[in-house]
């Protein structure tokens, strides 16, 4: 069992995608530093510079991002980005599980706008994100809303 079930990150996954809730995102991240049992690690409020910042090198880690920005002065567009971090410090047996891993966690975080991967923090910064978003426009790669 990979751990994606638990109550705990559907619980933090409806937080992020609700318009009522402050959680903006939600990390992934293994329960222990053997095994493949994934675990909610943190949810935060601070947007995707918070979630950045709560990544770990040494981590394979997933992080979920809800993404507000102004389409012009009328309207904010609301997206959501999957974020795979491969940390430049990861073993190599992690890094290998990534590509099987990845697809079950987009199943279960399934509505989002984008799916990026980054082992540096710079490739997350708000304005990058943004503008990955902006470039996907109305797509939702899941066909559900984005």
């Amino acid at each position: 069992m990979s751990g994606l079930d638990a109550p705990e990150i559907s619980q933090a996954y409806e937080a992020v995608r609700s318009d009522k809730d402050e959680t903006n995102w939600l990390l992934i991240s293994y329960a222990e530093a053997t095994g493949n049992k994934l675990t909610l690690s943190k949810t935060g409020t601070g947007g995707i510079s918070e979630l950045a910042e709560a990544l770990d090198d040494s981590q394979v880690q997933y992080g979920y991002v809800r993404v507000e920005y102004a389409n012009d002065k009328e309207s904010t567009r609301v997206k959501f980005a999957l974020i795979v971090w491969i940390g430049e410090n990861t073993k190599v047996m992690r890094k290998a599980r990534v590509s099987v891993e990845s697809g079950e966690v987009k199943r279960i975080l399934s509505h989002h706008s984008i799916a990026l991967t980054a082992g540096d923090r710079s490739e997350l910064e708000e304005k990058e994100v943004v503008t990955r978003l902006r470039k996907a426009g109305g797509a939702d790669y899941n066909g559900g809303r984005g």
